[in-house]
């Protein structure tokens, strides 16, 4: 098959999607697929200009130029190429390639559930609303769909108008670099990297800003476990630098002095954290698939985690479980009761904790790069035959 991906564009220093793309691209090249990634390219957004007025030249360039070249590219050939949509917040386009063999790719609704007031915690604004709208009255008009979890897959059955041709999932694939590592090396590289005192174990997060990865609760929940724990753990939080409510929060606590902040660290650096932790708490209140959960866990890094779907759905019987957050008022109530549940975590005895471990190894095994390849390749192809019959897949 020639396969087309739909990315989104470098411009606005996107690294995830981009990459989810790029992976598609080797898995498939891989399997004897031919295959081009096609994103917007800049144009108004390389004129000299900052703030605001980048952002909405840049969608300028991804909104209108870009969707003006798709459709004359498309809608006056007959080619048989499979076209994939590699984000559903990409919907826009989804209606220009309809008519085509098309899959597309859904990670999360968190934004479009919150523009439609779904969700409290993450008020949108009139043109969030307005942006959402057009994503989804775009991505509803295709008709094969790949999910990266079934809580996302059964989100988008829910909120499409009607039964899609294709709906299912599959799980996002490891990255390789993730291993289990020697802990001690790892605590030792991390104490130099970042002049702080990690050699006796941490706490760790990985995540950014975002209103669902529940930053201010992790904070919170790592106050009152110093309280009642005689271990005096630092907690280590990689990710983008803290936003104005975290600051706020991190001033605030008693133990700031152990609460430490890391940028911009290596994909390397980043496995050698999951190596040296002690404890992988990741208390977010939604997500599409959370890989970093996976990560943790193939790297030998025990996992607490929300006992929520998609989070208890990647965990599997190998994660700790705290419960969500059910009312924000009661923020520290939901703090306590997850500290409790951690401090019992560390005082279990040494066979139960490597227990845990050899479990959350053997759960990552599920999240396996060439399986998640085999399984994507196999949709696009049955997605392919379905518009262009059973033997024009080559």
């Amino acid at each position: 098959m020639k396969i087309i991906i739909l990315s989104h564009p470098l411009f606005f220093g996107s690294k995830s999607m981009p990459r989810f793309a790029n992976y598609l691209s080797e898995g498939m090249q891989k399997l004897g697929h031919s295959v081009e990634i096609v994103r917007p390219k800049p144009y108004f957004c390389k004129l000299p200009v900052k703030g605001s007025a980048k952002k909405w030249l840049g969608y300028l360039d991804q909104y209108v130029i870009f969707s003006l070249s798709l459709f004359f590219k498309t809608q006056f050939n007959k080619d048989k190429n499979l076209y994939i949509l590699s984000d559903q917040a990409l919907g826009i386009w989804a209606p220009i390639i309809a008519n085509k063999a098309h899959v597309v790719h859904c990670h999360d609704f968190l934004a479009l559930k919150s523009a439609k007031g779904l969700i409290t915690a993450n008020p949108v604004g009139s043109t969030g609303k307005i942006y959402q709208k057009i994503i989804y009255k775009g991505f509803s008009k295709a008709e094969n769909f790949i999910s990266v979890s079934k809580n996302t897959m059964l989100e988008l059955e829910d909120l499409l108008p009607k039964k899609p041709q294709i709906s299912t999932y599959v799980y996002n694939g490891l990255n390789s670099l993730f291993e289990i590592g020697n802990q001690i090396t790892a605590r030792e590289n991390l104490t130099k990297f970042l002049n702080a005192p990690m050699a006796n174990g941490y706490f760790l997060h990985v995540g950014g800003n975002q209103f669902y990865k529940n930053r201010i609760g992790l904070i919170k929940i790592y106050n009152y476990w110093r309280e009642i724990s005689t271990l005096k753990l630092p907690l280590l939080l990689i990710g983008t630098a803290p936003d104005e409510r975290t600051k706020k929060e991190f001033a605030n606590s008693k133990y700031k002095n152990d609460i430490i902040f890391s940028s911009g660290l290596t994909d390397d650096m980043v496995k050698q954290a999951y190596q040296g932790a002690s404890v992988f708490v990741f208390p977010s209140l939604a997500e599409g698939f959370g890989w970093p959960i996976a990560e943790a866990m193939a790297c030998g890094c025990p996992v607490v985690t929300t006992d929520s779907a998609p989070m208890n759905e990647v965990g599997g019987e190998a994660a700790i479980y705290i419960k969500n957050v059910n009312n924000f008022d009661n923020l520290d109530l939901y703090a306590q009761s997850a500290s409790e549940t951690i401090e019992s975590f560390f005082l279990k005895g040494e066979e139960e904790l490597n227990n845990v471990k050899q479990k959350g190894i053997e759960n990552a095994l599920r999240f396996n790069s060439t399986k998640t390849i085999s399984e994507i390749n196999d949709i696009y192809t049955k997605a392919y035959n379905l518009k262009h019959g059973q033997h024009e897949n080559s």
